[in-house]
Formats: C-alpha cells, structure tokens, sequence
C-alpha cells in the first residue's frame, strides 16, 4: 500500500537522524512488508514513537459498573461488543470496512475470555477473514491496543483496526490448582481469589496497594493529602456528570432486571455525597497509618471501551470525520516496587519522541491507581492540577483494569473534539513496573 506515514524513534544511546527513519520505513513500505515490520522493531527499539496521519474516528465505553453490582453477570466480551458497535456507530462506519481488531484484557474471567477479540469483532458484524486478538499489558492493555493499531496501520497491514479494552473483575473466579492429577483422601482442596491474589506482584512479594505506600514514603505524601485528592476527584466527577460531559463517550448496556431490561447508562462507581470527614474515618488497608483506603483508591469495576483507529488513506476514502490525530506514544519501565511512578518516564518519552512539552498539552490525564500514587507523578512531572484528570478520575469513575485505558483515550479525543484543544495526554501506571502514555491532537 502507498502510505503517507511515519515514525520518528529517538534512542538516548545513539541518536539517529530523524529523516533516517521516514527514509527507511518509506523504502520497507515498497518492497516488503515483512521488511517494514522488522524496521518499525529496530527504530522503535525505545517504545516511543510520533506518528504521522493516523486518526480517532470513533470512541465510546461503556458506563463502569461498580463490584458486583449491575454489570456482574455480563461477560467482557459482552461489555466490549456493545461498546464497539457504539463506537463503529459512533464512526458512522460499517464493520465490514474493519481489517483488524485488538482487544486489551487482564482476567480472562470469562470461560470465553480466550476467544475475545474474536468474539468480539464477529459479533459486532466484522467480516470472518479479518485478524482479531488480545493484548494485556495489565493496566495499560487499553492503551497497549490503540499502540498496537497504529503500528499495524504504519507497516501497511491494515487501515481500520478496532482497538479496545475490556474487564469484567466481579466475575473473576475461585480457584485451586493440582486437582487434574488427583487429590489425596482427606486433603483439604483450598480455593483462592483469583482477583485479590492477582493484585500482588510475586516477583516482588507486594500488593498493589503497598507500591503506592512506598510512593508515599518516597515522597512523603500524607494521609491528609490522599483524602484531599480524593475528594477532588469525585467532586470533579459529579461537576462533570452534572455537565453532562461523560455523554459524548458514554454508551448504554441493556440489563436485565427484575422490571424487564434496561439501559444501564451512568457510572455506578462515584460517591457523589462524600465529604472529607467521612473519607478521614475510614481505616487503612495495608499499611498502619497508611494512606491507602477504600477511599483513596481506584475502585474495582467492570466495563469496557473502544477506539476506532484510522490511516488517513482511510479517512479520505470514507469520508470519515476524525475526532482527534494520533500524536505519539511511550512506553516505559520502572523499579517494580513503586510501580506507580510508570506514567512519569513514559510521558516523558512520549513528549521527548514528539518534540512537545507538558506546557502544551491541553489535558492531562493519569490514572488514578492510588491517591499517593498520582499525587507522586504529579509531584514528579511538577503537573498542572487544574488541567490533570479535570473531570476526575479512577477514584471516582472506577478502575476496570483492561478498559481504563480506552476510557481515557475516548474522554480525551471527545473532549479534543468539543473544544477544540491542540493536544492532551493520557497515561497510565502498570503493576509489575511500567508505564504507558499516549498523546492525542486536533485532527
């Protein structure tokens, strides 16, 4: 295919010309395609990228579910089906225009979690010959299947690529292992939750949760200051639903209830009436005076999201109308034990990658794991709090693991879109040491 496109990668061990890079890619997208894989791989070697010419035209999730509540029974698949045929809608596209579609997931907690992006593309009426697979990158996988989309459309392998995320935690299952082979007469069979037991890092021996105390620690963030950005958080998310600002990403989920079905339309999560007297009184979970509580923390919801990501080549040919540009991404590694400090490496490397700075982002957004956590970034990057998570964030809307990310690409593209904005980033922290951002533009 003759593309337009180009990747720029910028290495701090040995730095490259940038034409370098758009002459090579440009040459492999000629010849091989094969070949242009392997080049993207070598340039990109830093996962960090700024891209040229691919676009949002379409974004839309699901309201969050809160634990166990009203989106329990409906499987990630499900959730991600609705939320890509809102999306395609969204789009004013038709599926059978769609060459892949990738799906970020955490916990197959589905007995079909195996078959999910190929169950979703199917039944959201994607043409049987089409590729479709997962991703995880744990809680970056949202974002980790827009990045995978743009480099499938950079190589020349697709044009339209489906890039969502899905999780549905309520579901995850009990479980115990060893029984295939037999159990001894009287042995006691123990079940484990495969939710709480996936929250702790084996490599470290730490729970989420204490990766966000060290942070606190590291930079000696209070009690007093978790609660205080907590509350933030659900008093811009209630200042945002009053404005009626979610409903340009949001999409409905038919429910059963006892009165029939339903649209299942708002977020469960937020606690619209919580004052800082009540989130002070709550005791912490892992720490003696910690700071993490059932407060300052993400909650554990279900949901999903999707992102319809486009060459211009097909924008054009489809006369489809962008909601925002792809600017560039980063990705990035961190000492596991704080691995909530992710997003500050990979936006840096996103921005460094894109020639921008954080002055000029519009929005930003990081995902709120943990209070301490975010407000370590944000002490970190010296971030301006009056445009960071402006509407709230993970405390207040929820925290579906896979879907997170698609939530944040969908709230900033809409929003990029409305107002006009020249660029926003999003970002995340990733359990196991990690960090993903993404910068999106005006199209």
């Amino acid at each position: 295919m003759n593309r337009e496109t180009g990747v720029h990668a910028q290495s701090s061990k040995q730095p490259r010309n940038e034409n370098h890079y758009v002459d090579a890619l440009q040459w492999s997208l000629k010849n091989d395609i094969l070949v242009s894989l392997v080049v993207i791989l070598l340039l990109n070697r830093e996962m960090a990228a700024s891209v040229k010419n691919v676009f949002i035209v379409g974004a839309k999730r699901t309201a969050f579910g809160k634990y166990c509540g009203s989106l329990k029974d409906i499987t990630p698949t499900d959730l991600c089906i609705t939320s890509t045929k809102a999306a395609l809608a969204d789009a004013s596209l038709s599926a059978e225009l769609v060459d892949s579609v990738i799906v970020g997931n955490v916990i197959q907690s589905a007995p079909d979690g195996i078959y999910n992006a190929r169950h979703v593309g199917l039944k959201s009426g994607v043409p049987v010959d089409r590729e479709m697979y997962n991703v995880n990158r744990l809680c970056g996988s949202g974002f980790q299947s827009v990045i995978n989309a743009v480099q499938s459309i950079l190589i020349g392998e697709s044009d339209i690529v489906v890039a969502a995320g899905t999780e549905n935690m309520s579901m995850c299952p009990h479980a115990t292992w060893g029984l295939r082979t037999g159990a001894k007469l009287g042995s006691d069979i123990k079940m484990l939750d495969t939710l709480w037991n996936g929250l702790t890092d084996t490599y470290t021996g730490l729970p989420m949760a204490i990766t966000a105390e060290n942070l606190a620690e590291k930079y000696h963030i209070s009690r007093e200051d978790c609660d205080n950005y907590s509350l933030l958080s659900q008093q811009r998310c209630k200042a945002a639903l009053e404005a009626g600002t979610f409903n340009y990403e949001l999409c409905a989920v038919p429910i059963k209830t006892k009165k029939g079905m339903v649209d299942f339309n708002a977020d469960e999560h937020p606690r619209l009436d919580v004052d800082l007297p009540s989130l002070a009184k709550l005791p912490p979970v892992f720490k003696k005076n910690g700071t993490v509580t059932a407060g300052t923390a993400s909650g554990v919801n279900d949901g999903a999201g999707s992102i319809i990501v486009a060459s211009e080549k097909a924008v054009k040919e489809n006369s489809l109308t962008p909601l925002a540009r792809i600017v560039g991404y980063g990705v990035s590694g961190c000492e596991p034990s704080i691995m909530g400090i992710g997003p500050v490496n990979a936006i840096r490397k996103a921005l460094s990658v894109t020639s921008l700075t954080l002055e000029q982002m519009d929005l930003v957004e990081v995902n709120e794991a943990f209070a301490a956590q975010y407000l370590a970034v944000e002490k970190e990057l010296k971030l301006e709090r009056a445009k960071t998570n402006a509407c709230g964030g993970a405390i207040a809307i929820g925290h579906p693991l896979g879907a997170s990310g698609s939530r944040i690409t969908a709230h900033l593209a809409h929003q990029i879109n409305i107002n006009k904005l020249h660029y926003a980033v999003g970002s995340a922290c990733i359990g196991g040491g990690q960090g993903i951002a993404l910068i999106l533009g005006k199209a």
